[in-house]
């Protein structure tokens, strides 16, 4: 049996019907926030949304999905490739740290596009949103996510592509034959360089998201029509491992799956920024909180994070990148919007000169981990000379220590404020709370339609 068959049969594990409930819901609550997350980066305060827009006016397409916070409506393809793009814009989005790929961001764009089209019903949205997540987590785990960043691959972009083909497949129904072509159209189709961190737009590095959900639902979407594809993508000749990291652990993709579910296992942000700031973050404002410490009283910040990763945000150009400047900002405002992100704070030359009093430096300690850590300690320094310690290895919003169903829903409320009515975002929820009892997906992506 080929590494690819293996992969395909072990997707009965997805059915409705043997899902948990539990695990149904946790894909109900990672939609949620990723809606949340969508609907705010269509604030007309962000340059993204009209561009999307004129994009889905100008390319047209069959009037089968919708542009989340719009009344335009295109292809399913063109669909995900948008709203993947918004889900992923403010940074804000839950993140599956050990895999290093922002799954839901994919995923949930791309589940709903097809199940629109297709007329699905929300538990079959639900089940395909808990299989992609679970894929693409999967397939970053047999590639190696350091290994990925190493070559310059952006991971969710690599191993999203495949759990966007396996949450479309599931929806179109289709058969081995086609879903193995699916598989092997989405793999011949995956990419995404990590060169966006050289963008201060903030536009190509969400687009990433985009293209992965866009590429797997083509995929999905060729593949139904009978167009064929590599017989065997994760084996073969020339297998997909060897091309992105030159590894590939079979065992990692298939260990546990159907018990061990990756839905479960998602990081919920309160700021937005890279997935391995928040622990610094935490600690840092542990301590002002604690310590009764303004910005002002800090003389020095110096960071221990995983070997692994803590170069990706140490200066990196890229503002929601950087933990120099997401904690200067933290520490003068208590908090980290996207706003922040887009405008330059530097240029306060407070938020400036604390950035310069922050250093960070790896530490194997960290990384004693089988998947990626995604924790840090903090040393600071008093302008007195007292110093304070904070580890955190689990950070508010990690699966280990997760935000309550009120944290989530005041996240919500946040993000859209200004977006939905009050009456629309309970509305909103309500349905999402009882999406595995909708007789059709159309009933809650109706309510996405603004303006």
């Amino acid at each position: 049996m080929t590494p690819t068959q293996q992969l395909l049969d072990a997707l009965t594990a997805f059915a409705p019907d043997r899902l948990p409930a539990e695990v149904l819901g946790q894909a109900g609550t990672a939609l949620y926030d990723c809606l949340g997350a969508q609907l705010a980066a269509t604030s007309g305060q962000y340059p993204i949304m009209p561009l999307l827009a004129r994009l889905v006016r100008e390319t047209g397409g069959t009037p089968e999905s919708r542009l989340v916070g719009s009344s335009l409506r295109t292809n399913a393809a063109t669909a995900s490739l948008a709203n993947g793009t918004l889900a992923y814009y403010c940074d804000i989005e839950s993140h599956h740290p050990a895999a290093n790929v922002h799954a839901i961001a994919v995923i949930g764009p791309a589940a709903l596009a097809v199940g629109e089209r297709q007329h699905a019903t929300g538990i079959e949205v639900l089940a395909a949103i808990v299989a992609g997540v679970d894929i693409a987590a999967r397939v970053s785990y047999a590639l190696g996510p350091g290994a990925q960043y190493a070559r310059g691959f952006h991971p969710t972009t690599v191993a999203g592509t495949l759990g966007s083909a396996v949450a479309a497949g599931l929806l179109l129904r289709l058969d081995n034959d086609r879903f193995r072509n699916a598989l092997g159209l989405a793999g011949t189709s995956a990419g995404g360089l990590l060169s966006w961190v050289d963008d201060p737009t903030e536009q190509s590095r969400p687009l990433n998201i985009g293209l992965a959900a866009q590429a797997g639902v083509q995929a999905a979407l060729l593949a139904a029509t009978g167009f064929r594809g590599p017989a065997d993508i994760l084996g073969g000749k020339y297998p997909f491992g060897q091309a992105f990291t030159g590894q590939w652990d079979q065992h990692a993709l298939l260990d546990g799956l159907g018990t061990r579910h990756e839905i479960t296992r998602l990081f919920y942000k309160r700021n937005a920024c890279c997935v391995f700031i928040p622990a610094s973050l935490d600690a840092l404002l542990d301590i002002m909180a604690t310590e009764s410490l303004s910005a002002q009283d800090i003389d020095q910040i110096t960071i221990r994070a995983p070997e692994s990763s803590y170069q990706v945000i140490d200066n990196n150009p890229l503002r929601s990148h950087s933990v120099q400047y997401v904690l200067a900002v933290a520490a003068h405002q208590g908090h980290v919007a996207f706003t922040d992100i887009l405008t330059d704070r530097r240029a306060d030359p407070d938020i400036a000169a604390l950035a310069h009093k922050i250093t960070i430096t790896g530490d194997p300690g960290f990384d004693r981990h089988a998947h990626q850590s995604i924790g840090s300690a903090v040393h600071l320094t008093t302008n007195a000379g007292v110093t304070h310690h904070r580890e955190v290895e689990h950070p508010m919003g990690s699966h280990e220590n997760p935000l309550s169903t009120q944290d989530l829903d005041d996240k919500f409320t946040a993000l859209t404020a200004g977006i939905l009515t009050p009456a629309q975002a309970v509305e909103l929820k309500s349905t999402i709370d009882n999406l595995h009892t909708l007789p059709d997906i159309n009933h809650l992506t109706r309510l996405l339609e603004l303006g």
